[in-house]
């Protein structure tokens, strides 16, 4: 979790520097950012509380329990991007505007993710000979958080050095499309993958359906107007 605080507190400190270059303002910034994050672990938890509803009925006070594992994923999704398109409509904020000056902020919140994943022993890949294998879990396993924050630095970097694009939302989408390859490659190491049909990975397929998604958005935006 501390690291998650650090990434934050970087990631935002960079996005801050080029914010306005893409017509935002650092209040706004860091508004949509502090309340989606507030969104995203309020939501995350009322979403677990609300589809186990009989065991918490049962202990009310698990409901403010420390336990991260009291947490739905796509439920604080839901409620985060709720808010923060709430907050960019009141704002009048332009979407690819506002996620081109959050990328920074994105690409240093994926390095910490993966430096956490690697603290905390999840995430964690395949059993393998190979020599850089590490011990995790009894077993000598392939390093899938190294692998991902490895790729996110790489990333990062790519996304940080680029070329301003007089197009909005290009730069969002070449950090969705880099990211989105980046976990077809190392979602085919990992241990824990959720299987679908017997021998698809579900997080490759999302993986797969996010690029189609990107390359279309990607078309379509450099199809407009500068």
């Amino acid at each position: 979790m501390i690291l998650l605080f650090i990434a934050t507190w970087i990631g935002l400190t960079l996005a801050e520097k080029r914010t306005e270059r893409h017509g935002i303002g650092k209040d706004d910034l860091n508004n949509i950012t502090y309340y989606t994050l507030i969104a995203f672990i309020i939501g995350g938890r009322l979403s677990f509380v609300l589809q186990n509803m009989p065991a918490f009925i049962k202990s009310p006070l698990g409901i403010i329990s420390i336990n991260p594992d009291i947490f739905d994923p796509l439920g604080a999704l839901a409620v985060a991007f709720i808010v923060a398109f709430v907050y960019g409509q009141r704002r009048k904020l332009l979407l690819w505007n506002t996620l081109d000056a959050l990328t920074p902020y994105f690409a240093i919140l994926a390095i910490g993710i993966g430096l956490s994943h690697l603290a905390a022993g999840t995430a964690f890949g395949m059993e393998t000979d190979l020599a850089w294998g590490i011990n995790l879990w009894n077993a000598t396993r392939h390093p899938t958080q190294i692998y991902e924050t490895l790729a996110s630095i790489l990333i990062f970097g790519l996304v940080w050095f680029q070329k301003q694009n007089p197009r909005p939302g290009i730069l969002f989408l070449t950090y969705a499309a880099l990211t989105s390859a980046s976990a077809l490659f190392i979602q085919a190491f990992r241990g824990d993958s959720t299987m679908i049909f017997n021998s698809l990975r579900q997080e490759q397929v999302i993986a797969w359906a996010a690029l189609v998604v990107i390359f279309i958005l990607f078309e379509y935006q450099l199809k407009e107007k500068a």
